[in-house]
């Protein structure tokens, strides 16, 4: 734990080996111990303070505590008035149904039949609520939408992501 605080991280005792070469195959380990140094640089640069580690004799368990930087609440603050919203992924039937109501509102059955489907499955029904929630394409009548008169189209964020 000595060491582990002043920033040398030399522990070569694996609880199994076998997982430990698994993981640095797959990228999400390394096996050279510079891990801790650099989490202890960034943070003294950041001036955050100083990250507390746990672990028992036997190492069963390894933890780290990271706290937060004294201003990162008021950076918190300033920035909740514009929430980033994470990017669509956006699925092959997602693309076709934007790419169809393209300029123009289509039914339900107008829609499947443009995409080739003879019924509704349950990718399309998905990605028709993924878009309406994700507010790329909107219901042309919002407050009945089982009306038999219903159609699809793009919302102006559909529109912006349909020319990219």
């Amino acid at each position: 734990m000595e060491n582990l605080r002043a920033g040398k991280a030399v522990s070569r005792c694996y609880r199994n080996r076998r997982i430990g070469e698994f993981l640095k195959e797959l990228d999400m380990t390394e096996g050279r111990s510079t891990g801790i140094p650099k989490i202890l640089r960034a943070m003294k640069n950041n001036g955050s303070p100083k990250p507390e580690f746990e672990t028992d004799e036997d190492r069963t368990h390894f933890l780290i505590r990271l706290p937060i930087h004294l201003k990162a609440n008021a950076l918190a603050v300033e920035h909740s008035e514009a929430p980033v919203e994470a990017p669509v992924i956006l699925t092959e039937t997602d693309k076709k149904i934007i790419v169809s109501l393209k300029g123009r509102e289509l039914a339900r059955n107008e829609l499947l039949h443009v995409l080739g489907y003879s019924q509704p499955t349950g990718n399309f029904k998905k990605a028709i609520e993924k878009l309406l929630q994700h507010a790329l394409i909107e219901r042309t009548i919002p407050d009945k939408p089982n009306s038999r008169l219903q159609k699809y189209r793009l919302t102006e964020k559909g529109k912006k992501r349909s020319s990219q």
